[in-house]
């Protein structure tokens, strides 16, 4: 059941968008566990490495696992030349409607994360923000991490490209497209880079932030409102450990984990 339906109001009947050439009719988001499609509005400020990453979810994980996963079709949101953090949370927003909708963003150098995660807090989306970019949550699958980046993902980058060959080349001539290959050598490490991701959490300079305390449970518009600082806290991160000081860390794994990917543990 959507949320316009449950505060009884007539649910919206309109097209959602995804891409912005992308229309289509979607079915409803699933209140239970069934075998009806859960659809998930996933926006994101990329135009290539996430729009990827996200079919790739489709593919080998869409069609659900039994009694254990409900089916699942994520809608990515994207624009051409990428959108800022806000620009992504209003994306999502226009376009799932009433619907499950993910804000993922990166720190990169921006100066509009605490209005974007104001903007979610407030339309209740969920976001997952990675310091320093994305390309974190993908070397995460073969390795962990530490040590402050700064919001500069050279680094990073750097430590990809040798983890893996088929990421040899990554953001070289501009290609930072996760196909073939580089799909096949994340394929079954899910696990790994949700291990790493939560290690980032528990590690946290702040030294109160827990992965054990992250969650991605519906909250009802009918519930108190939130503030951005409660908010960010459903990654585990603690409520006054600053947004921007979570270097580094990525939230990518909590999606996951809310989609039933894989079994989420302390």
């Amino acid at each position: 059941m959507n949320r316009r339906a449950e505060s009884g109001q007539k649910p919206d009947r309109r097209k959602r968008r995804g891409r912005l050439e992308d229309e289509r009719p979607l079915l409803p988001r699933s209140g239970s566990r069934s075998r009806e499609v859960r659809v998930v509005y996933v926006a994101c400020e990329g135009e290539s490495t996430e729009p990827d990453y996200l079919q790739y979810l489709n593919e080998q994980f869409g069609d659900g696992d039994g009694a254990a996963r409900q089916p699942f079709r994520i809608q990515p949101v994207c624009r051409k030349n990428g959108m800022t953090p806000s620009g992504v949370v209003a994306a999502v927003q226009e376009a799932a409607a009433e619907d499950e909708a993910w804000a993922l963003f990166d720190r990169d150098q921006w100066i509009d994360i605490p209005a974007a995660v104001k903007a979610a807090a407030d339309s209740r989306i969920e976001f997952a923000l990675s310091h320093p970019s994305f390309d974190l949550w993908l070397l995460l699958h073969f390795q962990a991490f530490s040590g402050r980046q700064s919001g500069s993902s050279k680094i990073v980058i750097e430590k990809l490209r040798q983890a893996s060959e088929a990421f040899t080349d990554y953001d070289k001539r501009g290609d930072k497209s996760i196909r073939v290959t580089r799909r096949d050598a994340l394929r079954g490490r899910e696990n790994i880079a949700i291990t790493n991701a939560r290690s980032l959490v528990n590690c946290c300079a702040h030294g109160s932030c827990a992965s054990k305390r992250a969650t991605a449970e519906t909250i009802s518009d009918q519930a108190d409102p939130v503030t951005p600082e409660e908010w960010s806290a459903r990654s585990g991160h603690a409520a006054d450990c600053p947004i921007l000081l979570r270097d580094p860390s990525t939230d990518v794994w909590r999606l996951l984990t809310a989609l039933g990917i894989t079994v989420d543990r302390a």
